[in-house]
């Protein structure tokens, strides 16, 4: 297939991201009460109890309601599938296999369009392709070595508005899947037509090193693909215990599979219609159990380093003096915040015209403080940032990424992230019906700092 520039070809979309917001509802969860004090007082307070415990037993009510209770504010929207699979032939390479998945899916209309990335005609890239057309898929690469666009923000940038009822297929990576998961409480995505595919995913290569040398770059790839070598990864990869985890519809698994054969795992009845259609017969298996095995034992290597790291981390950037300095470079570009999927707000307020002073604002600063850094208020926007985006980070990196003084974002925001979303027990894009805790309360919140 030849590129012109000039004349595009109309069977394939190139998605450009777009920063929309939009107003959200705020959720709140109402308290009940139970009654079962006031019965249990009223029981005291009779004087018809002092002996006959067999005529009455008053005491029953109590544990009929408290079940009704728990699972009234726990109950899923959607029950998840219990886990299975079919079994795909992989002899032809990994990507193939995905490739020729989609192309079922595409002409049997299971699918209207496939979001996937695709490599631009110079090589030095990769974006995402919204495709229609089967035969265009021969030139797709499902499992791009860079990701210089977040495929959570992508998908957001067509489905932000109506798709026309569309039904799309999005292969994107785990953390690509929680940030549209995410997106989508967040009313920036909606997920209605789309079935959400992710896989194995080994990481993704620094983008500046790949346009480097492009060829070294997709060979060290396919050495990590192939042989689960991450060592030429991100950073924030190496420290991923979610990067194989399943959070959308289906899920391509690779781990512990036989050689030739890959596993395409249901997660959803969205899913498990999928493979009813495509006629794969999904179902329990000892490969499945293999796959789990691996998977588990990869997420805690990677929890335990994650631990460490981040221990380093935050003794080493952690407080006032530490992050001025490790903030020090930043030239105030922003890039962080252009590239962040979950990062949606149309208008912010560092660069809006409050902060855009003259000259003499500037010197008045100046003699007040006696110095005065340039670009000025670095460390408050990253500090502002941080407290607005650590509950919804999905620590795919992208920040980092895109950082042309590199300083370690990505780092910094996944261990802020960490201990936020740790305190309410929570992980960003996790379930699509998990309420996101500063949009709800609870009675009891924080009764262990006191009354």
């Amino acid at each position: 297939m030849e590129a012109n520039e000039n004349t595009p070809d109309p069977q394939v979309t190139n998605i450009e991201t777009s920063q929309e917001s939009k107003e959200l509802g705020v959720e709140s969860q109402e308290s009940k009460e139970s009654g079962v004090e006031s019965q249990e007082s009223e029981i005291e307070a009779t004087p018809e109890t002092p002996a006959p415990e067999t005529t009455e037993t008053p005491e029953e009510p109590a544990p009929e309601e408290a079940p009704e209770e728990t699972e009234e504010r726990t109950e899923p929207v959607e029950v998840e599938m219990p886990m299975r699979a079919a079994v795909l032939d992989a002899k032809s390479g990994v990507e193939n296999a995905i490739i020729n998945f989609l192309k079922d899916g595409l002409t049997n209309t299971i699918f209207d369009a496939v979001l996937v990335p695709y490599k631009v005609p110079t090589g030095e890239s990769f974006v995402y392709m919204l495709i229609h057309n089967p035969d265009l898929l021969d030139q797709s690469s499902p499992i791009a070595p860079i990701m210089p666009t977040q495929g959570g923000q992508a998908l957001a940038s067509i489905t932000r508005q109506e798709t026309g009822g569309l039904k799309i297929a999005a292969v994107i990576r785990p953390c690509e899947t929680r940030a549209a998961i995410e997106l989508s409480k967040l009313s920036q995505c909606d997920l209605e037509n789309i079935t959400l595919i992710s896989y194995d995913c080994p990481g993704v290569l620094p983008t500046a090193e790949f346009i480097e040398d492009p060829n070294k770059a997709i060979e060290m790839f396919n050495e990590g693909l192939n042989n689960w070598n991450d060592m030429a990864m991100r950073p924030v990869c190496l420290l991923d215990s979610n990067s194989n985890s399943i959070f959308g519809d289906l899920h391509f698994g690779r781990l512990g599979v036989d050689g030739g054969t890959m596993l395409v795992i249901q997660k959803t009845q969205k899913g498990k219609a999928v493979l009813d259609a495509l006629g794969l017969n999904a179902e329990p298996s000892a490969a499945i159990d293999t796959w789990k095995a691996k998977t588990n034992e990869m997420a805690e290597t990677k929890r335990s380093k994650r631990k460490d790291a981040f221990g380093t981390l935050r003794s080493e950037k952690m407080g006032l003096a530490n992050l001025q300095d490790t903030f020090s470079t930043c030239i105030n570009c922003h890039n962080c915040m252009r590239v962040c999927p979950v990062d949606y707000c149309q208008q912010c307020y560092f660069e809006c015209d409050d902060l855009k002073f003259l000259a003499e604002d500037y010197f008045q600063r100046a003699n007040a403080a006696g110095s005065l850094n340039f670009p000025p208020d670095v460390l408050l926007y990253h500090m502002g940032r941080m407290i607005h985006m650590t509950m919804s980070c999905v620590s795919c990196g992208t920040c980092e990424d895109a950082c042309p003084v590199k300083i370690p974002v990505a780092q910094i925001y996944s261990s802020v992230a960490d201990e936020v979303q740790g305190i309410f027990d929570y992980l960003s894009g996790r379930d699509p019906d998990e309420p996101r805790p500063l949009l709800t309360y609870s009675l009891n919140e924080f009764s262990e700092i006191g009354e």
